[in-house]
């Protein structure tokens, strides 16, 4: 069976006094899945936006991806499989 299909992700982002909101948001048309992050500037560091921008949005997509295979895993679950053991490994650690 071939399948072929494109998924778009909105993501937005706002900035105010060195918080930056990050909000990712992926319609497959089937389910609706939401990421939220959010970065703040330290007080004695340079306020630079885009880094800010980088952080939040990291984290709201992940947040989405997190959220994702949450919903692939019930799916699979109303179906009379288990889900897949976690492999992800910490940060830095190869698997």
């Amino acid at each position: 069976m071939e399948h072929t299909t494109e998924w778009r992700i909105r993501l937005d982002l706002t900035e105010d006094g060195g918080t930056t909101k990050a909000r990712a948001v992926l319609d497959t048309g089937a389910t609706t899945v939401t990421g939220q992050g959010v970065a703040r500037c330290a007080p004695g560091d340079q306020d630079v936006p885009v880094i800010g921008d980088e952080f939040a949005a990291g984290r709201a997509l992940r947040e989405l991806g997190d959220r994702l295979i949450g919903t692939a895993e019930r799916d699979v679950a109303t179906r009379g499989a288990g889900p897949e053991p976690r492999r992800s490994p910490m940060y830095g650690w190869e698997l």
